[in-house]
């Protein structure tokens, strides 16, 4: 696996948007089923990581963002961390990216920042996931603390990864297109600030704001610390084929729109990149095509994903219908629905 420590600060990367999405699409239920499918129905994961493989992006990110204990509890999944692990990093490694980043989400307890019990038992959700990829650690690059929304929940994450990891980290909140926190009334530039005192190497957000309020919170990231990184990520509401024009309430209605925003990000420091919310493969195939300047990879994929031109399997749009109804009827028989 490549050290992705040597390329921070150097040239612009992207990062796979997330696999849920397109899980969500063919029909999976990915708040109660997601991990039981991966597990009993790999190949829908490995077929929809072909999707973003295809794309070219050069970071490929496991679908591990519910492996912190309390998360598992919820989904019935208890003890069977280390087996997701293994198996999310191994179907990403079937696409030879060139970097794999394991997303470990906010663990979704209770927190209270009075309460030295509180944060403790915050912090140990995220040593014990971390401690999931115990054995695996060499197999990717980094681990990746995604859709944060409380300062404070952040600040245990970090703590809890940094008593039994020395990977990289990636980290990342939640904002507005003014830098406001969703969760509470905090700031990215809080945010920035804690993540560089507990060990994050790269500094992230989220964000649906239009591409020049991007850049800004860009530039206030920096701002706190200019040496760490900066990932962004712009959250694509809605995808409208009628929607010829990026407005202030959809900035992102197609890819085109979204590698628009690459250069003015580019221009403010930004170095990864990322499509999210209801973002398709081809999203991700605009940022790779806009920061190469390669116009190949847009024409790789269709604004659904719904064909991919010169995949490994050259599937068109019929037969990529047909494989998403063959997944959701495996899916359905496994389930028991």
């Amino acid at each position: 696996m490549a050290d992705i420590q040597l390329r921070f600060n150097h040239d612009m990367l992207v990062l796979s948007s997330p696999i849920t999405t397109q899980l969500a699409r063919i029909g999976i239920d990915v708040g109660r089923d997601n991990e039981l499918t991966m597990l009993l129905e790999p190949e829908v994961f490995d077929e929809l990581y072909g999707l973003e493989g295809a794309t070219g992006a050069q970071c490929l990110v496991a679908d591990t963002a519910s492996l912190t204990p309390a998360r598992l509890a919820h989904t019935r999944m208890e003890g069977r961390g280390r087996e997701l692990a293994e198996a999310a990093v191994a179907i990403v490694s079937k696409h030879a990216p060139q970097h794999i980043l394991a997303e470990i989400g906010p663990c979704g307890l209770p927190l209270d920042a009075s309460s030295k019990a509180s944060l403790v038992e915050n912090r140990d959700q995220y040593m014990r996931a971390a401690g999931f990829f115990a054995d695996i650690e060499s197999l990717f690059d980094a681990y990746f603390l995604n859709g944060f929304i409380n300062t404070t929940d952040l600040k245990c994450a970090l703590m809890g990864m940094r008593k039994v990891t020395d990977k990289p980290i990636f980290a990342s909140v939640d904002v507005d297109a003014q830098g406001n926190i969703a969760g509470e009334a905090g700031s990215l530039v809080d945010a920035v600030r804690v993540m560089a005192e507990y060990g994050a190497q790269v500094v992230g957000f989220a964000t649906a704001g239009d591409p020049g309020q991007a850049a800004a919170l860009v530039t206030q990231a920096k701002a706190v610390n200019p040496m760490l990184p900066t990932l962004v990520q712009l959250s694509v509401r809605e995808i409208d084929p009628e929607q010829k024009h990026p407005t202030p309430e959809d900035p992102y209605p197609s890819p085109d729109a979204i590698a628009d925003a690459a250069d003015a990000l580019k221009a403010a420091g930004a170095q990864f990149l990322r499509a999210v919310g209801n973002a398709t493969p081809s999203y991700t195939g605009a940022l790779v095509a806009a920061t190469l300047g390669d116009l190949c990879s847009i024409d790789a994929i269709d604004d659904g994903g719904a064909h991919l031109h010169g995949s490994p399997d050259g599937m068109n749009a019929d037969e990529l219908d047909e494989l998403a109804s063959q997944l959701r009827t495996r899916i359905n028989e496994a389930l028991g629905n």
